[in-house]
């Protein structure tokens, strides 16, 4: 499926929107014509095949300015993205030793709410070498930096292991820059303005320039979240599985970020809000929900796009909305094949296979975009 054009001027429209999800919900298009309506959005908006309402901005919309930075339209969780690696072992695990695994991870990892106790772990020096814009962010770095490192989060956040289609195992980890990230989106968010949720930055100027170099740390900081997070949960899979040596395949990617872009001859700063940057060839991981395969995906670098991706499946239902219609029964029924803390199964229903769109349908949607690599299915799950 190629994309399609929605353009109203008369609703305040600037520029088109390109829509590569089949069915958006009316109240996700509106998003999309409010950010499309502003005045910093050049040349046009995208919406990936998973978009969907969220607050301030639809998750999967990717828009560029030309000097401007919008601290609204990424959300609080500065830096959100990926981690999958190859494990060098078999799938062929059982259903107790998974059951062990999953186990030991909600000890080891701390998850929803929770963080590191005492003094917390080690964060490594170049996290902590640079300044932040202000000195009340650095005190919430020197607070949180050591409770929050390797910390998983909650909604949607997950360790998973899957398997491939020769039976080798993966280790998923989705997790972002925890609270660090809300601290520096929140501040600069309220510098950006009230008169308007989408006020931007003209990074021509301090407050511009300032949360730019915040926001890059956010991303590195979240970065090392998920390698904190995958080095932790590879020690518990490998003395469950004895595993000999380091993962031979690694790939991380963000989904909520700010990048200096070429594009059209200029540099440009691309918005992707729920959304994974694919140039042509750059590899990057496509989930599905905690009971459906997820994907190994190579990018065509589509400008259309701005040379994006779906970050995942998308929703069909509000976490109310799973609440309300998903009994912890049928969640059980639907992960009948995938280990995950079937105690926590009340806790887990906003976040059931029946609250996303069929990840086979947003591929189709978007094979002017990616093109399929590897397919991964979830045998064990650790949900936040």
């Amino acid at each position: 499926m190629s994309y399609r054009v929605v353009f109203e001027p008369e609703r305040g429209q600037r520029v088109p929107v390109r829509v590569w999800a089949r069915a958006p919900a009316v109240e996700t298009l509106r998003q999309l014509q409010h950010i499309a309506s502003q005045p910093y959005v050049v040349e046009h908006v995208a919406a990936m095949a998973d978009a969907h309402v969220s607050e301030g901005v639809a998750v999967g919309t990717v828009f560029a300015t030309e000097r401007t930075v919008v601290p609204a339209a990424l959300g609080g969780d500065l830096g959100c993205g990926m981690t999958a690696m190859a494990l060098p072992a078999r799938a062929e695990v059982d259903r107790r030793t998974l059951e062990r695994v999953v186990a030991e991870l909600g000890r080891a990892i701390p998850t929803g709410h929770a963080t590191h106790r005492g003094a917390g772990v080690s964060v490594p020096s170049e996290l902590l070498a640079s300044g932040l814009s202000t000195r009340a962010l650095e005190h919430t770095r020197e607070a949180l930096a050591r409770r929050h490192l390797g910390t998983l989060g909650g909604g949607n956040h997950f360790l998973e292991l899957d398997r491939d289609a020769e039976g080798g195992l993966w280790l998923l980890v989705h997790s972002g820059s925890r609270g660090l990230g809300a601290a520096v989106a929140a501040h600069h968010a309220r510098a950006a303005g009230t008169s308007t949720a989408l006020g931007g930055l003209d990074t021509e100027t301090p407050a511009g320039r300032a949360y730019y170099d915040d926001l890059l740390w956010a991303l590195d900081f979240a970065r090392a979240n998920r390698e904190a997070l995958a080095k932790r949960a590879i020690e518990v899979v490998g003395a469950a599985l004895d595993l000999a040596s380091a993962p031979t395949d690694v790939l991380d990617v963000h989904h909520n970020f700010v990048a200096k872009e070429q594009w059209m001859g200029r540099e440009l700063f691309v918005h992707r809000k729920g959304a994974v940057a694919v140039p042509m060839g750059a590899r990057a991981l496509i989930p599905g929900s905690m009971g459906t395969a997820s994907y190994v995906v190579v990018g065509l670098g589509n400008a259309a796009a701005w040379g994006s991706c779906s970050h995942g499946a998308g929703r069909v239902l509000t976490r109310r909305e799973a609440r309300t219609r998903i009994s912890p029964d049928a969640l059980a029924r639907a992960m009948r094949r995938v280990v995950f803390p079937s105690g926590h199964a009340p806790d887990f229903v906003e976040e059931a296979p029946a609250a996303y769109r069929d990840i086979g349908e947003v591929l189709e949607d978007q094979e002017d975009l990616v093109r399929r690599s590897v397919r991964l299915e979830p045998i064990a799950v650790l949900k936040g």
